[in-house]
């Protein structure tokens, strides 16, 4: 079994497996038959994305890369393409929106609240997270595109994500904002995809 980093990101046993990008923002993918009856909802997360975005999904011809949708705990992926047969968790507990959120990892993005300049933008509560989840939380130094934070990402963690007594683990220091929704892609989702995948300039 993959270990499960940040909740829901896999981690290659080889860690010093690159990272990249989908070749000609293209995904292929096939879906495992234990989640055939879950086509739809598949397609409507993928088209969350190609909505807005030059990034197209499509069923795997002979393609070697690609994305292999499975059943198992809970929502996971890895981060970027991997190479080979990349598999992407989606169980019964898991939304469009979740999926959506996983897509996004698999694509290349992380975690919005483990940027380096979260700090000045929410306030990460260590007392109240369950014990053996604080990787969750820790700083990724990663490239944020030059794009502002952004606390209404599908990538942000929501107030109680990892809370081991219902008291915020993360609080925006803004208030009257939401964290944590997995409804959309958030406008800056958007142009992150765009810039990453270069749209527009294929």
């Amino acid at each position: 079994d993959m270990p499960v980093q940040e909740g829901d990101i896999l981690i290659p046993e080889n860690r010093n497996a690159v990272q990249t990008l989908w070749p000609d923002a293209t995904t292929p993918y096939i879906i495992t038959d234990a989640l055939v009856s879950r086509e739809a909802e598949i397609k409507a997360a993928f088209k969350m994305i190609s909505d807005v975005t030059c990034i197209r999904f499509k069923k795997r011809d002979t393609e070697s890369s690609y994305l292999k949708f499975v059943t198992g705990n809970g929502c996971a992926s890895f981060v970027g393409c991997q190479g080979g047969a990349q598999q992407l968790f989606f169980s019964s507990e898991c939304t469009v929106g979740n999926l959506c959120h996983e897509l996004l990892h698999a694509l290349g993005l992380y975690h919005e609240h483990t940027r380096e300049d979260r700090d000045k933008y929410v306030t990460v509560n260590w007392q109240n997270i369950v014990a053996g989840k604080e990787n969750n939380f820790k700083v990724n130094p990663g490239n944020t595109q030059n794009l502002p934070y952004d606390l209404t990402s599908i990538m942000h963690y929501g107030r109680d994500f990892f809370s081991t007594n219902g008291n915020p683990t993360v609080l925006p220091k803004q208030s009257g904002v939401e964290i944590g929704q997995r409804k959309h892609l958030s406008q800056l989702d958007i142009e992150r995809l765009n810039k990453l995948y270069r749209c527009g300039k294929i």
